[in-house]
């Protein structure tokens, strides 16, 4: 099996997995009960959140656990919208965002707020300038994602900070960095944060879990009502075991900079590799993410068909886009403006720290003779 699906979920490490039976079997205590089986559980959700914390450059108490990154998305929009409702109304998002932001911000938009959404170049990318002319000083909120998870592309954040202090707007910032976190690093203090969400299946971890960095001092309303636990703001019983796992999960991240020289050996693999099959075309800017490659595959099968095709003959596995988007026709890919075409057979292909040249080799060969059976 060649699995270059990363994006979409990561396959989980052994060791997340073993913590994950350890909690199960063995510390299966409702972490907000006061005996031995509870305060064990407990210790290990304070554990894992100082392991996260620690990866984000943040304290501990600033990581709220939830159920992933849709809903610390979630939770940060409609949290910090509505905390901020009386300085203003204006949300500066992009087009481009995973469908979580999408949704939300159309909510409060049906609400009355005003929602800007910022449209892409050609290649996913969104320039410094859009934020500064967006952002006003009714802005309350800015929500924008650090790096696409459909083509990849790296968006400026740190200029938020700027455009705000420039406008004298009262916004928090919020940075959905569910396919950043692992690959590089992120400090919420140099990108000016102050949200962030994360996921744990991005990161080899267990789906189910996620969370959301709040900044000290900064103040969002709940979504959700009915215990103490998460300081209120998130409650109802922590699912311990996934959050243990979770913590393994990043305790697991490797060294950054030799990540980085791995997956961009890989990445320059890859594309050289794929320009030489006749017809492909890279949507995916040469500046984006070296994690993810967005591609038009000339068949004249839709991207669906091809996803399944490579996986059933090949066992390669790769996405048509989101995979929340559940088929859909890619909105990262419309927004960019590029042609219905390119959009209904373009395919993406996500790397991760266990890809190897072998599954790219795999890949392009089983990219060849699909293209060689079913050209257009």
């Amino acid at each position: 099996m060649a699995y270059l699906d990363n994006s979409a979920t990561t396959k989980p490490e052994k060791a997340v997995a073993d913590k994950i039976y350890e909690m199960l079997s063995d510390k299966f205590g409702n972490p907000s009960s006061f005996h031995k089986e509870g305060l064990e559980a407990n210790d290990e959700i304070t554990r894992a959140r100082e392991i996260i914390a620690k990866s984000l450059f943040c304290q501990s108490e600033e990581i709220y656990f939830t159920s992933g990154g849709t809903e610390a998305n979630n939770l940060a929009i409609f949290g910090a919208a509505q905390a901020g409702k009386r300085k203003g109304n204006r949300i500066v998002t992009t087009a481009i965002e995973h469908e979580s932001v999408l949704q939300s911000v159309s909510e409060l938009e049906k609400r009355g707020f005003e929602v800007v959404r910022l449209m892409p170049d050609s290649k996913g990318r969104i320039s410094e300038e859009q934020i500064f002319e967006a952002v006003n000083d009714k802005t309350i909120l800015v929500s924008m994602m650090f790096v696409n998870n459909e083509v990849g592309s790296v968006l400026p954040v740190e200029a938020i900070k700027k455009a705000l202090k420039r406008a004298n707007a009262p916004a928090l910032i919020h940075i959905d960095c569910v396919q950043a976190y692992s690959k590089i690093p992120i400090k919420p203090e140099k990108i000016g944060a102050d949200l962030i969400s994360i996921s744990a299946h991005k990161i080899h971890g267990a789906k189910g879990v996620g969370a959301l960095y709040v900044r000290k001092g900064v103040r969002i309303l709940p979504l959700m009502f009915g215990g103490e636990q998460e300081k209120r703001l998130r409650p109802g019983t922590q699912a311990a075991p996934l959050i243990a796992g979770f913590g393994k999960a990043a305790e697991l991240i490797p060294d950054y900079e030799q990540q980085k020289q791995s997956i961009t050996a890989l990445n320059a693999y890859a594309k050289a590799e794929l320009n030489k099959i006749d017809g492909v075309v890279i949507n995916s800017g040469e500046d984006a993410s070296p994690y993810i490659i967005n591609l038009y595959v000339p068949s004249f099968m839709t991207s669906q068909t091809v996803v399944q095709h490579l996986s059933s003959k090949y066992g390669v596995y790769v996405s048509n886009g989101s995979a929340c988007a559940k088929g859909k026709r890619s909105h990262v890919l419309s927004a960019m403006k590029l042609s219905d075409k390119i959009i209904d057979k373009s395919i993406r292909v996500s790397f991760s720290r266990n890809t190897t040249k072998e599954d790219i080799d795999a890949l392009i060969n089983a990219l060849s003779e699909t293209i060689r059976d079913y050209h257009i």
